[in-house]
């Protein structure tokens, strides 16, 4: 009962510059959490119309209780594949199911867009966030091209029906 009511009280929003700030705040609080933000987590959350959007890209957002408190963007990787990045929900707002919604949305969006695979890099000391993954059905893949992402050590795929 308590999910659904979290459920209706969720809002998905597509991003607008106005929340650069937000999403950049998102992420920057869960990436220090655990590791150190880099050069190339600030280039997406700096620009984001420049590195995410212009380049065929999306990001949502997720609103509870008037407050942005998750994120994640689709990044446009060739014509059939695209990597979910960018994830967050603020500590505030965590084991309400926001992630779980924000990755079925960004699934549909990527499907929408034509995709055929999703893609994504992670690290294995973050639990509950593979466990999202898995629940999204994800599975670990050898991806081949290697992360720009010291911290990350996994990489998990979804393939998606044509």
């Amino acid at each position: 009962l308590r999910d659904a009511r979290v459920t209706d009280e969720v809002r998905l929003l597509d991003y607008a510059p106005a929340y650069q700030p937000d999403f950049k705040r998102l992420n920057v609080e869960w990436i220090e959490r655990y590791f150190r933000v880099e050069a190339a987590d600030l280039k997406a959350l700096d620009h984001p119309d420049e590195y995410i959007l212009q380049r065929g890209g999306r990001i949502l957002l997720a609103q509870y209780r008037g407050q942005v408190v998750g994120a994640c963007a689709l990044l446009k990787m060739d014509a059939g594949t695209y990597e979910l990045a960018k994830m967050a929900v603020s500590p505030t707002a965590q084991g309400l199911g926001i992630g779980f919604q924000l990755g079925q949305a960004a699934i549909a969006q990527a499907q929408a867009l034509g995709a055929r695979r999703l893609y994504l890099e992670s690290n294995t000391k973050l639990k509950p966030a593979l466990s999202l993954y898995h629940k999204l059905g994800f599975r670990k893949t050898v991806a081949g091209q290697p992360s720009p992402y010291e911290r990350c050590n996994i990489q998990m795929e979804l393939l998606l029906a044509a």
